[in-house]
């Protein structure tokens, strides 16, 4: 190629996301344009190079050789230029541009939703986008700035920054649904009750901790159902399905209007609260500094 022109370095942006996003569908939702779009777009590249950059069946698009070799040559450079751009934001007023963060659910409710309208409207030159997920993704390989975690499931390679303090676990069920069963006078009894169990992003079905000053103990029954999602379990709780466990604060509300109550309030857990994640290989954009400024802020309120 003789001389790149603003379409070569447009292609070019689009080959690095199909690339990461590992095929053409997934990479049409990210950027919000056609599958059939983005096809036409590297067949161009494709055309105007003389290389094939990318191995296509019916079930999967892989990199070639040289694709591989002109990914890993376009991230350092497209790294570059991302950096230079946000480098600019310190002569501005306000930072500016785009951040992606990979949320987890609880976190979504808990710490994104009552802050964001707020954010947005101090910092009206950021362009935030949020995915909402449970399953654990590597971030940077996903093309996120930032993700929100649980201070204990971080991963260690990563800086972790908490925007809150520790959270407190409970169990809780719906007065028609305790009215209906066994007494439960210490965690064993749990054992004669329908307990909907939660899967974790990473697969596993979590066995609920609970502890009463020294006294620890760990739940693990035979569970009548498990969810995904603790918005769910809570649904089933509500209208009588069992007990369930989760974050005192996502409860709160049934809890002061008495839809549910909590099971053995003797028996808790206090765990760590949520953490902003970034790599620290990275240049941490200005945009998130300031949404950790903001969500740290509004958590000491």
């Amino acid at each position: 190629m003789a001389g790149l022109t603003r379409g070569d370095l447009g292609d070019l942006n689009l080959f690095r996301v199909i690339a990461r996003a590992g095929g053409f569908r997934k990479a049409a939702l990210e950027l919000d344009v056609s599958p059939s779009a983005l096809s036409h777009a590297l067949r161009g590249l494709e055309t105007r190079t003389g290389v094939r950059l990318f191995n296509r069946t019916n079930r999967a698009v892989t990199l070639t050789e040289a694709g591989a070799d002109l990914l890993a040559r376009l991230e350092a450079g497209f790294g570059a230029i991302e950096e230079g751009l946000e480098a600019l934001n310190r002569y501005r007023a306000k930072p500016a541009g785009r951040l992606r963060l990979n949320v987890l659910t609880d976190a979504a409710r808990l710490v994104l939703g009552p802050s964001l309208s707020g954010f947005l409207s101090e910092y009206p030159d950021v362009r935030l986008e949020v995915v909402v997920q449970d399953d654990f993704v590597d971030i940077v390989d996903g093309g996120f700035d930032a993700g929100i975690r649980f201070g204990g499931r971080v991963p260690e390679e990563m800086v972790a920054v908490p925007v809150g303090g520790d959270i407190r676990w409970v169990m809780v069920a719906s007065p028609a649904y305790l009215a209906a069963s066994l007494a439960v006078e210490h965690p064993s009894d749990l054992a004669h009750h329908r307990c909907i169990g939660l899967r974790m992003g990473t697969g596993a079905i979590y066995h609920w901790e609970v502890d009463r000053g020294s006294e620890q103990f760990i739940v693990d029954v035979a569970w009548s159902v498990v969810v995904s999602e603790t918005a769910l379990a809570l649904a089933v709780a509500e209208t009588g399905g069992g007990i369930a466990y989760c974050q005192e604060g996502l409860v709160a509300r049934q809890l002061e209007a008495g839809t549910l109550r909590e099971v053995l309030p003797e028996w808790s857990s206090v765990g760590p609260g949520f953490h902003v994640y970034y790599s620290s290989r990275r240049q941490v954009p200005q945009a998130l500094r300031a949404l950790i400024a903001y969500l740290r802020e509004r958590a000491r309120t």
